[in-house]
């Protein structure tokens, strides 16, 4: 009993030994990099200019990301003073890199469905398929307020060049087997122009191309003309597997489809 007890002592003592060992390493160790690393972490300050202001970039990055996020609504323009921001974001190659992360992310979740017959992809096509960088650059890059007639005429040209990325997503999925159908807020009488300028630039097969008919959606939201056009597309069997739009108006709502993605876009908010 007694030589069992001094053992068991014995083996409490180097327990505890070893434990108070451990713990004067791990203290070491957390302590370490405050001494000899190269970062220090500091108390974040928002002193990010001269004379501790606010510098422009900083506060239109945030504006940006705020827009990006839907956290920021029903905004009419983009502020003046971030109107050289979004120019040089749009005209650089942040955008572009943004919008290939977006599809990326599309074609790795396309590529792992079972694809059936009815399966289909919504797109969007005003800056989703189809750029109207050309018109943005030449009323302000978002700081004009929007002028209908403008853009309509603009439209009707038929010279909107293809979206990259967009492009390169929509010919994978294309190649998987599934269906796109673009649904556009574009007016049914730039229907035949939208098609002309889709094909031009290498959209070239779809299932269905659905324009807005005044007629029907007078008066309605976007988000209101575009769930009742996914429900019709459910309706007659389709499955909407995926859809991507630039607009938070394009993916939100009934029928949305399985997963949505929404590329960049700090020129407008519809």
């Amino acid at each position: 009993m007694f030589f069992t007890k001094v053992v068991s002592d014995s083996k409490k003592s180097e327990v505890n030994m070893k434990f108070f060992s451990v713990l004067i390493v791990a203290v070491f160790l957390v302590a370490l990099p405050c001494h000899g690393s190269e970062y220090q972490v500091f108390p974040l300050q928002m002193k990010t200019g001269s004379n501790e202001q606010y510098s422009t970039q900083v506060s239109c990055t945030s504006w940006r990301l705020g827009v990006e996020a839907n956290n920021l609504i029903k905004w009419k323009t983009v502020p003046a003073a971030c109107q050289e921001y979004v120019a040089d974001y749009l005209l650089g190659d942040q955008y572009r890199s943004d919008s290939k992360t977006v599809c990326r992310e599309a074609y790795f979740y396309a590529k792992r469905l079972n694809i059936t017959a009815k399966d289909v992809f919504v797109f969007d096509i005003d800056d989703t398929t189809l750029s109207n960088l050309q018109y943005f650059a030449n009323h302000g890059f978002g700081v004009e307020a929007h002028n209908a007639t403008a853009f309509k005429i603009w439209v009707s040209f038929g010279e909107a060049f293809a979206l990259p990325e967009t492009l390169v997503l929509y010919n994978k999925l294309v190649s998987l087997g599934i269906k796109v159908v673009f649904i556009t807020e574009r007016p049914v009488d730039l229907k035949d122009v939208t098609i002309s300028n889709l094909k031009e630039v290498g959209f070239h097969t779809w299932e269905k191309l659905i324009a807005r008919d005044p007629a029907i959606y007078s008066g309605k939201l976007s988000n209101a003309f575009k769930t009742s056009e996914r429900k019709k597309l459910v309706a007659e069997g389709y499955r909407i597997v995926g859809n991507i739009g630039d607009q938070w108006s394009d993916i939100v709502g009934e029928k949305k489809g399985f997963r949505t993605f929404k590329l960049p876009n700090p020129l407008y908010y519809d």
